[in-house]
């Protein structure tokens, strides 16, 4: 049944592209419908094409900002919901939705006023007082929130989550003794209130202490969150303490099984293995957070240790190097690299290191004996919180090797806001593991992908002069994705080109012949035969502008598979990174050549500005992506490219603002790139 419901909404999604007069109601219910089901992307299409017919309605507005809330695109968000309010200010939802995308944007002053003004007209709504407590707390203003809360609670006093929510605020006043009874209480109203059991045992880790129970809570929390990695590195480390190592490393690898790229557990698990002399497994895990970030100086520190301790003293030393350009105040590092001086021989160096060492160790503990028990330095107290891999100014050699060598925990596995929080994973692309990169390019093709979020193919005028010649055996389309060819559509395809080859042996040539041809071997892969043929096209009607148009497509694909020398190709380095360079800038004049003769062609500009990515000039990417949107301010690709260009210039405002528009217009990737920006 769910399998017939789609269809008919991508029947109807399809027939509203080709249709000016749409029933707006009925729209707007179908785009309610697969906000409800979750199925965001395809909801923000409906809402948009009620919005075309209808931008007078502050509901379609108001539905998209929910859809954009759910994909963590809270700018875009915001922006429809103020249009909402703008359209109908008596709109009271609206407001609320506001408030929780300027929330999570960071801006709480501006959500509490949106609150407010919900408040006014829905005074004992529950969300609205939750979420404006969370945002008082979160500017500090501890009282109000403590007000709210209570207001709150003495509303709803079976409300689990409003306990959860202040015991979060005991916790920043350092009330642990509240913040537990207020836990337990969630947990007499929900046993299933899986934040709850986190909290608790993040209580636990925190003061170190009744890891059993802990362990106990956690064991709670991953029966309801199984497929949450940070609870399994947590109830690592507890197990861990409880020396169940087998216990904690079975943990570390599962995590690491949902999450590849989890350096915490990735960083754990090299610790354990190295303190059960599992060295090469440990090197192997170290590896791996270098690679993910280069500047982990925990990494960097553990990994000269197991070198050093497989006889790799020299790599050892580079490693502690780098510790020591990052934290060059740090005793502890320089007695290692002493130590590793040593073993290879460099006596001067090592006692070199030494000296320094036992300066600094000097040097802090004077600093730390001029301070009372629980004083710090003023500087100290004056200075922003410091990340896991600073350097410490007071720290002793002993809490040095600690810091680098102990135990990391997850401290963001509670999530206390819950409105418009939905734990199910359908419909949240923005979570899908996906390889950010630019749209691809916009292709002369055969065959199109089916998309329920966007037209098919897009339109220039150029190719359907071509297609209505009827002189091709297939139809042209302008396509943003090209779909794998199964083995029967390839056979075709190859008797088309075997066609082409009886008939061009026979008869005069013509340019489309070639073209017709060319396109066959572009559908096949063949970029090299397909240049050929483009070439003697082009050598006919030097005027056509979809021949220099094609030319450009086959010239970048080839170009694209042209990862490394073949046998009698061996060319150094830079000869090969010139003639690449060569290659990019044919493409570029071919592009030129198309935009001399059509220079409305906005997938021309589109198509330039990626090979001017690929040639990273970015202020040049930028300016062809502008020529398209303004030519076509409907190329999601466009709007996707230009944002990925905006971020890569350092301009993060106007990157997410142009990401969002292109999610709007139906480009997944756009809200996987929002999400991994505003983390």
């Amino acid at each position: 049944m769910k399998k017939t419901i789609l269809l008919i909404l991508s029947v109807l999604l399809s027939s509203l592209y080709g249709f000016s007069q749409i029933n707006t109601d009925r729209v707007l219910r179908v785009g309610q419908n697969a906000l409800y089901f979750e199925d965001y992307m395809l909801s923000i299409q409906y809402f948009n094409r009620v919005i075309q017919a209808k931008p007078y309605m502050a509901q379609p507005y108001f539905f998209r900002a929910i859809a954009k809330i759910n994909l963590e695109d809270y700018v875009g968000a915001e922006q429809d919901a103020s249009k909402a309010i703008e359209l109908n200010p008596y709109l009271t939802d609206a407001w609320e939705v506001r408030g929780v995308a300027r929330q999570n944007l960071g801006r709480n002053a501006d959500a509490i006023s949106d609150y407010d003004h919900a408040l006014e007209l829905l005074p004992r709504n529950r969300q609205l007082l939750f979420n404006k407590a969370l945002a008082q707390q979160d500017t500090g203003d501890l009282s109000g929130a403590d007000s709210t809360f209570t207001s709150l609670l003495s509303f709803y006093p079976g409300f689990d989550s409003g306990y959860l929510g202040r015991a979060r605020l005991h916790l920043e006043r350092t009330d642990t003794a509240a913040a537990v009874a207020d836990i337990d209480k969630a947990l007499s109203i929900n046993k299933n209130a899986v934040n709850a059991y986190i909290m608790r045992a993040d209580i636990a880790i925190n003061r170190d202490s009744d890891f059993e129970r802990a362990a106990a809570d956690m064991d709670e929390a991953i029966r309801l969150q199984p497929r949450q990695p940070g609870l399994y590195v947590n109830r690592a480390y507890l197990r861990y303490k409880l020396d169940d190592f087998f216990g904690a490393m079975a943990d570390f690898d599962y995590a690491i099984q949902l999450d590849p790229i989890n350096e915490a557990a990735i960083f754990n698990r090299a610790l354990l293995e190295m303190e059960t002399s599992a060295n090469d497994k440990a090197l192997v895990d170290l590896d791996r957070l270098v690679e993910l970030d280069p500047n982990n100086t925990r990494a960097y520190y553990n990994r000269s240790i197991v070198n050093h301790a497989k006889g790799r003293n020299r790599q050892a030393v580079a490693d502690i190097s780098k510790v020591i350009d990052e934290v060059p105040d740090l005793p502890d590092p320089y007695f290692l690299r002493s130590e590793l001086y040593r073993a290879i021989g460099e006596m001067r160096s090592a006692e070199r290191d030494y000296n320094r060492g036992i300066d600094l160790s000097r040097k802090a503990q004077k600093m730390a004996d001029s301070f009372g028990p629980g004083e710090i330095a003023p500087e100290q107290a004056q200075a922003p919180a410091r990340q896991p891999g600073d350097s410490q100014p007071h720290e002793t050699s002993a809490e040095a090797a600690r810091r680098f060598a102990t135990l990391l925990t997850v401290a963001d596995n509670a999530e206390i806001h819950e409105e418009y929080n939905n734990s199910a994973i359908r419909g949240k692309v923005q979570d899908r593991n996906l390889h950010i990169e630019p749209a691809s390019w916009m292709e002369l093709a055969y065959y199109t992908a089916n998309s329920e979020l966007r037209p098919d193919t897009y339109y220039i005028k150029e190719v359907d002069d071509i297609n209505a010649t009827r002189l091709l055996r297939y139809t042209i389309r302008v396509t943003p994705e090209v779909p794998s060819l199964d083995s029967d559509l390839s056979a075709n395809h190859f008797q088309s080109i075997e066609y082409y080859n009886s008939y061009l042996s026979t008869h005069t040539p013509r340019a489309i012949d070639y073209i017709g041809r060319a396109m066959d071997f572009m559908t096949i892969h063949d970029y090299s035969s397909a240049i050929r043929d483009i070439d003697r096209a082009l050598a006919l009607t030097p005027d056509l502008a979809v021949g220099y148009l094609l030319r450009a497509q086959a010239g970048y694909h080839n170009w694209q598979l042209d990862e490394r020398p073949s046998a009698d190709e061996q060319q150094d380095a830079l000869t090969r990174s010139t003639l690449r360079r060569k290659a990019l800038d044919d493409i570029l004049s071919d592009l030129t050549k198309v935009l001399d003769m059509s220079p409305g062609m906005a997938e021309a500009w589109y198509n330039k500005a990626i090979v001017h990515l690929a040639l990273e000039d970015y202020t040049s990417a930028l300016a062809a992506l502008n020529k398209a949107i303004e030519i076509k301010p409907d190329m999601g690709e466009a709007w996707y490219n230009r944002g990925y260009v905006y971020l890569r210039l350092g301009n993060e405002r106007l990157g997410i603002a142009d990401l969002s528009r292109a999610g709007q217009l139906g480009i997944i990737p756009a809200y996987n790139l929002i999400k991994r920006m505003t983390k």
